[in-house]
């Protein structure tokens, strides 16, 4: 008898979290590794928001348990944030605050999925996604973007993979790992298909303040009532203000989706981490200047990352509109090299050029590789002068 259940026998692990794991084995061993497969931003969290937990803490108020929606003030300033972001109106049950947006989709698909629902997923998509519905017993289907198309999905693609089983699709703009992001007209198309067929919107907001060179975000849920209807919204606090490791993460939608998502949550977490919400009530409703201050630090490195990684032989590159990650094409450079794929490619930059990238394939992108600008400028200039000299190595051998 098998000591696992039969859904394991499907799902992989995070590519991510694999990668980071490789990294910090070489470094034990004293290995100089750059690190630029992480999604993380360098920066601290800002003072404020620690002095808020700690406060917290030091009040007794973080030693009990909290609603397991979240705590009313922090689903109060989700509530604000939100409006101020973009003018979209949600009340208090339409709102949970959890472990992470990571969380917020596994509840939210343990909430929705039957055995046999279909979710469209966007490749290339982030790596949890289609495991996440994997484990909800769904069944991911992907609809492939292409290069020549900035890796964007249309509406003619979607229809050719709706069935009479499609529940629902997952919207990432922008997107992990592309950085691109849907406009105005391509969003207004997908939402009026999806409320067309009864398909449920997820859009995946966690990056939408990180936008670059005039680029603008736009929120699918603000486009019409009836789309916004459809809509759950995914975000947090991990990417906006430098609080990966605070695990605060939220949803917005049909209150009997949202109820439903904090039943799940009510038999497996409980409630997101006490001092954790008060510090994201800091981060809401406090100063926004940190914000703005990461946005443009990221701005810069893609700028002066994007010419350098293009410049590799081999490497096609699309520069991103946001959030902080490249995403090249490097099979050329990969065949050149003397690898019979990339995953082996990014094995060989990260044991003899010592950089630490992530292969495309666990984002549906076998041909690609994901690096993350969210490195000090310094240090990913380093790693891709680092990636830059073994690919001319590797071809002159």
């Amino acid at each position: 008898m098998s000591k696992l259940a039969k859904r394991m026998e499907h799902i992989s692990e995070s590519i991510t979290l694999a990668t980071s794991a490789k990294s910090k084995k070489l470094i034990a061993q004293g290995i100089d590794i750059i690190g630029l497969g992480v999604g993380e931003p360098d920066f601290q969290t800002a003072d404020t928001i620690k002095v808020a937990a700690i406060e917290a803490i030091q009040n007794g108020r973080a030693s009990y348990y909290t609603p397991t929606a979240g705590l009313p003030t922090l689903r109060d300033a989700v509530r604000e944030r939100t409006l101020l972001d973009t003018g979209l109106v949600y009340s208090d049950a339409e709102v949970i605050v959890t472990d992470g947006a990571k969380n917020a989709l596994y509840n939210l698909f343990q909430a929705i999925l039957n055995p046999k629902d279909e979710v469209l997923v966007l490749a290339p998509f982030w790596v949890s996604y289609t495991e996440q519905v994997k484990l909800a017993e769904g069944t991911p289907v992907l609809v492939n973007g292409r290069p020549e198309k900035d890796y964007k999905i249309t509406v003619s693609e979607l229809e050719e993979k709706r069935t009479n089983q499609t529940k629902a699709l997952i919207l990432n703009s922008p997107s992990n790992p592309t950085g691109m992001i849907y406009t105005r007209e391509e969003l207004l198309e997908i939402g009026n298909w999806a409320v067309k067929h009864k398909i449920l919107i997820i859009s995946d907001e966690i990056y939408g303040k990180l936008i670059y060179n005039g680029h603008e975000f736009i929120s699918i849920a603000t486009l019409s009532d009836e789309i916004k209807r459809q809509t759950i919204l995914i975000n947090g606090v991990s990417k906006t203000y430098a609080m990966t490791g605070w695990r605060i993460g939220y949803a917005l939608g049909d209150r009997d989706i949202i109820k439903g998502m904090i039943d799940v949550a009510s038999h497996s977490t409980s409630n997101p981490t006490a001092a954790s919400q008060y510090a994201a009530i800091e981060a809401l409703n406090g100063n926004q200047e940190i914000v703005e201050t990461m946005r443009l630090a990221f701005e810069e490195r893609l700028n002066i990352a994007y010419p350098l990684l293009a410049a590799i032989p081999g490497f096609e590159v699309i520069k991103p509109q946001g959030a902080f990650y490249l995403f090249p094409n490097v099979k050329k450079a990969a065949t050149a090299c003397g690898f019979d794929s990339v995953d082996a490619f990014v094995d060989g930059i990260l044991e003899e050029a010592h950089v630490a990238v992530v292969q495309g394939s666990g984002f549906g992108a076998k041909d690609n590789f994901r690096i993350s600008y969210a490195a000090d400028l310094e240090t990913l200039k380093t790693g891709i002068a680092r990636i830059h000299q073994y690919v001319l190595k590797k071809m002159n051998n």
